[in-house]
């Protein structure tokens, strides 16, 4: 197999990863884990897991007080303010709406940049969008009194928390390895959602066998698989494509929260994902310079 099509496999591989979480944490949230004690373990695990892996592979962790100072920021306040949004926007509106929701990032990227990097709007970014936006108006639109209004402002927080990480990330960390960025971002967001939980009161550890596989299944296969099969992805076919492969994620979420929790949306709200993310296609591919340092959702 060419490194194109390994490539291409390891993404999708991924992408199957990312796109399960929702699925995952839906079960753990239904053995009544809160989202503050899901998050806090699996951040914790994922940065063991990922400085052991350093360390077994010989690669050298030199960090100067600035990036460090910068992936607090990224980890610790941004990172954890993206996961602690979207893991709590699914527990209000269907899995489905919440990753096509999260999936207007790009969108917010390309205007973060022009406003940050100066970055000139191009014909095609604007087109992409009014796309996006029309999307939005078809899904919001189609049934308001059955769309949570928190549940999709924690989903839209989530994209642009998520859209200031990337941003943020690609303008100080650029001398660091995304396996480096990544452990250390899942270290501080592990030790932030820690001191909110401790403050909260809200770590509880005595989950039963059942949330505990789950929890396991989202640090093992949604996280530390999904994240070291993206970067390896990543080094073969480039940030461009990766990213448009990964638009693959909400059509797995789609199916699976179909087949386990019966969750459907209207023909529009399909018609409006669809559009959603097109645009998010379009914005990436006139946005070719982005460099993603992403961990995923």
């Amino acid at each position: 197999m060419s490194q194109y099509y390994t490539g291409v496999a390891l993404v999708l591989l991924s992408t199957l990863g990312f796109g399960l979480m929702p699925i995952f944490a839906l079960f753990t949230f239904g053995e009544g884990v809160n989202v503050v004690t899901l998050l806090q373990l699996r951040f914790l695990f994922a940065a063991l897991f990922l400085f052991a892996y350093l360390r077994l592979r010989g690669e050298k962790i030199a960090v100067s007080r600035r990036e460090l100072a910068m992936l607090f920021v990224l980890g610790g306040v941004l990172y954890a303010c993206q996961s602690s949004f979207y893991f709590s926007s699914v527990r209000y509106i269907p899995a489905s709406l919440a990753v096509l929701l999260l999936y207007t990032y790009p969108v917010f990227v390309a205007l973060l940049s022009v406003v940050v990097d100066k970055e000139k709007l191009t014909v095609g970014t604007v087109l992409a969008m009014v796309l996006s936006t029309a999307g939005l108006t078809l899904i919001l639109g189609a049934s308001p009194t059955e769309v949570s209004p928190l549940g999709v402002l924690l989903a839209l927080g989530a994209a642009v928390a998520y859209s200031i990480y990337i941003v943020l990330g690609n303008r100080v960390v650029k001398q660091l390895s995304p396996t480096i960025t990544t452990a250390f971002v899942a270290l501080f967001a592990s030790l932030s959602l820690s001191a909110s939980g401790l403050a909260t009161d809200s770590l509880h550890y005595h989950l039963t066998l059942h949330a505990w596989l789950t929890l396991m299944a989202i640090v093992a296969f949604s996280t530390i698989m999904a994240m070291l099969t993206l970067f390896r992805g990543l080094e073969l076919i480039g940030p461009t494509k990766a990213s448009i492969l990964s638009m693959v994620e909400p059509l797995i979420t789609f199916g699976f929260s179909a087949l386990f929790f019966a969750e459907r949306l209207t023909l529009t709200q399909l018609a409006g994902g669809v559009a959603v993310l097109l645009g998010a296609v379009l914005v990436i591919r006139a946005w070719e310079q982005v460099k993603d340092i992403a961990v995923g959702e």
